[in-house]
């Protein structure tokens, strides 16, 4: 069955990295995916008066916004468009719009039609953690979050966080494709952070994954000053690896999201791709 992929590029206010396009059809590539691109353009609801009218302009400043964001997504589907031909990777795309609160929402609904989520990553920029949170706790898809600043290549070194729960089984079973073609394969728990249910639930996932043919090395770790987040990415790169495997904790409350502290932590500093599923 045809894997079908799908990247979501938001354009307002900032577009992701100028990566973002090379990275999703390289994944796309190496799962044999079909890849959707979505942009998201902005749709700013007109509440002028007829006193805001007269002092800002408000209903100009409106288009020329929404014109700008539309530009954006043009010139990002250009250029998936341009990668996807050199890659020989099929390629379909559209054009949906959102209020600027619903962006990430529109993303989330979007990607329920599709196997696996793609969202490229800007640091400080809201409107882009906001897609992928919403993507990631919203989609019922699993979301990979892919760095916009530079190249990621071959997602093969694949780095498990695995700390036995729901979502983190969640999590490797959604890496299936990924496992299936990765040359390196290494679980990782964290010992000091919080209570684990059990001390070897590491090696116990590395033998259930040999039991289904990929050979996995296993390995526990403490956070000691560090944050939980980064000291999972840093182990990551210290042990090569290209792809962190993640559950994703958190819940959202009136859109304010609540997040555990790993995935608070990725999703504020993201040093390398992350499949992240909830």
């Amino acid at each position: 069955m045809q894997m079908l992929a799908s990247l979501f590029l938001p354009t307002y206010p900032d577009p992701p990295g100028p990566k973002i396009a090379s990275n999703a059809v390289a994944v796309a590539k190496q799962l044999g995916a079909t890849l959707d691109a979505a942009v998201i353009n902005v749709d700013i609801p007109d509440v002028s008066n007829a006193l805001s009218s007269f002092l800002l302009d408000l209903p100009a400043k409106i288009r020329e916004v929404e014109t700008a964001s539309r530009n954006r997504g043009k010139a990002l589907l250009e250029n998936v468009a341009a990668e996807a031909a050199r890659c020989k990777v099929t390629l379909t795309t559209q054009e949906l719009k959102a209020q600027p609160a619903f962006i990430g929402e529109a993303a989330a609904r979007e990607g329920r039609y599709f196997d696996l989520c793609m969202v490229g990553w800007a640091r400080d920029t809201e409107s882009i953690r906001m897609t992928a949170e919403e993507v990631v706790f919203s989609s019922g898809r699993p979301a990979l979050i892919l760095p916009g600043d530079e190249d990621v290549g071959a997602l093969d070194n694949v780095v498990i966080a695995w700390d036995g729960s729901r979502v983190a089984a969640r999590a490797v079973a959604d890496a299936k494709p990924f496992l299936e073609r990765a040359s390196a394969i290494s679980i990782v728990s964290v010992t000091d952070e919080k209570v684990l249910p059990g001390k070897d639930i590491a090696e116990r996932l590395a033998h259930g994954l040999a039991a289904r043919g990929l050979r996995a090395k296993a390995q526990s770790i403490q956070t000691g000053d560090s944050e939980i987040g980064v000291a999972l990415q840093e182990h990551a790169l210290k042990v090569g690896g290209n792809l962190l495997v993640m559950g994703g904790w958190g819940h959202s409350r009136l859109r304010d999201f609540v997040l555990g502290g790993a995935t608070e932590g990725i999703l504020s500093n993201l040093r390398l791709p992350v499949l992240m599923s909830h």
